[in-house]
């Protein structure tokens, strides 16, 4: 997939020099983190950070567990017009209120500098070494941008369309269907019936966010935070029935335009300035809410990471050539909240993740990158235990419930434990992909609390527990502590 001009190729080539050069003494690494809506983005980055920081237990960190990291702290980070990601505020969200910390709404940047030991002879004899992570977050919406570059508007609207037709989204796409189809394509363009148009897509594209069935949200990304855009005909689009060719002075032709602008005002710096910048990326996927929402929302899920992957700029180069020129050459999927299943089970969710991004897989290796699987935790909320039901002994998971939780019939208000047994995911992954047949049975799941952090004899606060956040750490950058 052509994603860049030659303009834009040489702009990043330069970028990307002046960047290497800057780094002799103390090489950079910039890690993408990404993922679709409530993925868990921000408490990722902000649980790796602090346990890196306070001296985390991550016994998988080779480094980190042979005493080869001397320390962690915060530095500066080197571009200067993109926000800082918050760590402070995220993290007191998470520690001291005991609540999860606010969506990405922006794109943000942090830079975490690392000071190790070398396991090669030869370099520790030359002294300690030091390496910058650059850490890149955005809305998982821009993320489903990124297909769009290779798309025209009339291949866009009749996805964008026949998708909205589908059983598990009619009926939040109704009224905007209703008005499309009212609509004549080939007519004179018209500011009102564009306005009227835009305004109802964007009112499904809500929709499909807030239903809460983790169906994969729909591009155009900035409908749903538009920013500084908000009003412009960049943003005053939709998907149009085309039957014939566009012609000029139409109403899809005044909708294609705006498609254009929109590529080449929003996804295509985007692509450039950030995403076509990094070294390793994470894509981080929220599978539970899927597996629960059915077959349909796990086929949709599968579709939107092919779609969005096909973006990604896989691949290692030579010491030459990656003076000028960036890869993704470590590629890490990662199911979140695993803590909301007893372990028994976390292997059976990595084998469904792996079934769901397996062409992916097979694509990123193709290109020479290396490709690891991974169940997690970035924070971990709960602890295992077992409950009993009709004289059987359960596996269960006990937690906190958000206040208003309703678990069982019972409504908690933030201080109650409770144990629940959440199910079975099924031994082999090929069930919860059938949309015939028994499937996968339906899990229970309740929204916990962050974790109260443990102290120390000395009063000292404990580092946030976790489920392999320290195996994720030793695919994503090991290799760049040895």
């Amino acid at each position: 997939m052509q994603l860049t001009t030659i303009t834009d190729e040489t702009r990043l080539a330069v970028t990307t020099l002046a960047e290497r050069t800057l780094g002799i003494t103390a090489p950079s690494v910039r890690l993408g983190v990404t993922g679709l809506a409530r993925a868990g983005k921000t408490v990722f980055i902000s649980a790796l950070v602090h346990n890196l920081i306070h001296g985390g237990r991550l016994p998988l960190f080779k480094a980190y567990a042979g005493g080869r990291v001397f320390g962690a702290q915060l530095a500066p980070q080197p571009d200067d017009a993109v926000p800082r990601f918050d760590y402070e505020s995220h993290v007191a969200a998470l520690v001291d209120d005991r609540v999860w910390p606010e969506s990405t709404r922006q794109i943000s940047e942090l830079r975490l500098t690392v000071q190790f030991e070398s396991a090669s002879t030869l370099a520790r004899a030359l002294g300690r070494g030091r390496i910058h992570i650059d850490i890149v977050d955005y809305p998982g919406e821009w993320l489903l941008d990124l297909p769009l570059l290779a798309k025209d508007y009339a291949t866009w609207s009749r996805e964008s369309i026949e998708a909205a037709k589908q059983a598990t989204r009619v009926g939040l796409a109704s009224p905007w269907l209703t008005e499309i189809a009212t609509a004549d394509a080939k007519a004179p363009e018209d500011e009102t019936i564009a306005r009227r148009l835009a305004e109802a897509f964007t009112h499904y594209l809500r929709a499909t966010r807030v239903q809460g069935s983790s169906l994969s949200i729909l591009p155009p990304g900035r409908f749903l935070m538009p920013g500084d855009l908000e009003g412009s005909p960049a943003l005053t689009f939709s998907p149009l029935e085309i039957n014939d060719e566009i012609a000029p002075g139409s109403l899809a032709a005044m909708m294609a335009r705006r498609y254009e602008s929109y590529k080449t005002a929003v996804v295509r710096p985007f692509f450039r300035d950030h995403f076509a910048r990094l070294d390793r990326q994470i894509v981080l996927v929220d599978a539970l809410e899927a597996l629960n929402a059915g077959p349909d929302a796990v086929g949709e899920l599968e579709a939107a990471l092919a779609d969005v992957l096909a973006a990604f700029r896989l691949g290692r180069t030579g010491w030459l050539s990656g003076l000028v020129t960036r890869r993704i050459d470590r590629i890490l999927f990662a199911a979140t909240k695993a803590d909301h299943l007893h372990h028994g089970d976390h292997d059976r969710l990595e084998a469904i993740l792996s079934r769901l991004v397996d062409r992916a897989i097979e694509r990123a290796r193709f290109a020479g990158a290396t490709v690891d699987v991974i169940a997690l935790a970035s924070v971990r909320a709960t602890r295992e235990g077992t409950v009993t039901h009709r004289g059987r002994r359960l596996p269960s998971i006990i937690g906190v419930p958000l206040p208003g939780e309703t678990v069982g019939g019972r409504t908690f208000d933030g201080s109650e434990e409770v144990a629940i047994f959440p199910g079975d995911l099924p031994e082999q992954p090929e069930p919860v992909f059938q949309k015939s047949g028994p499937g996968s049975p339906p899990l229970r799941f309740a929204r916990f609390r962050p974790p109260q952090l443990e102290r120390t004899a000395e009063g000292l606060t404990l580092s946030l527990p976790h489920i392999r956040l320290d195996r994720a750490l030793e695919f994503l950058i090991g290799d760049r502590l040895q």
